[in-house]
């Protein structure tokens, strides 16, 4: 027996397509959209640790900014104490040079040279005397110059003068005080400076 459909097959047929695709376009949706939301949530995740490492940097800059003032801090206090200590040093070297300068004189000044004036300013040393001759004003500028405790000789003027009928030569110098390292105060109050004085 032969059957006849005589339903409209070919409607049903794009009916049950449009079915078939408006699933699958669904699906597809669903699957973007679990896609959008699962990429969203990786970059979202991605920012929030960055968010978190950036303000961990910031905090750690913070301090630091507050570490590099206290060092700051601490570098001018140490600068400070440092130029006190060397002005401590300085004076406690200075205080003996009276005394070393005397020590010398009477050391390096030779027989025939007699002393009338010194005068110190600093370092620098002036004094005016009195010579029986040209040679002993030589001799003392050589000690000078060898010794330990003073230096740079110069001689400013020198002229003959009479003195009590006796002519002698007047002169005019300046010395330096060598300055000494405060230790070497230390070691130096202790005993005369050794120094053989030349005798012209």
């Amino acid at each position: 027996m032969i059957r006849i459909n005589l339903l409209p097959w070919r409607e049903a047929r794009r009916k049950a397509a449009r079915q078939h695709l408006g699933v699958l376009g669904g699906m597809v949706s669903v699957l973007a959209l679990l896609i959008v939301g699962a990429v969203h949530l990786t970059i979202a995740g991605y920012i929030a640790v960055q968010s978190d490492r950036n303000e961990f940097l910031k905090r750690e800059n913070v301090r630091l900014d507050k570490e590099i003032e206290e060092i700051k801090k601490l570098k001018s206090e140490i600068a400070a104490l440092l130029a006190r200590k060397q002005i401590i040093e300085r004076l406690q070297a200075d205080r003996a040079q009276a005394v070393y300068l005397l020590q010398e004189l009477v050391q390096q000044v030779p027989d025939g040279v007699y002393l009338k004036t010194i005068k110190q300013t600093g370092l620098k040393i002036n004094m005016v005397g009195y010579a029986q001759s040209n040679a002993r004003v030589s001799t003392l500028m050589r000690n000078f110059a060898a010794s330990p405790y003073l230096e740079n000789p110069d001689l400013v003027e020198i002229k003959a003068v009479n003195i009590s009928n006796k002519r002698v030569s007047e002169f005019n110098m300046n010395v330096s005080l060598k300055r000494q390292q405060s230790d070497d105060a230390g070691k130096s109050g202790k005993g005369a400076p050794k120094a053989a004085p030349a005798k012209g």
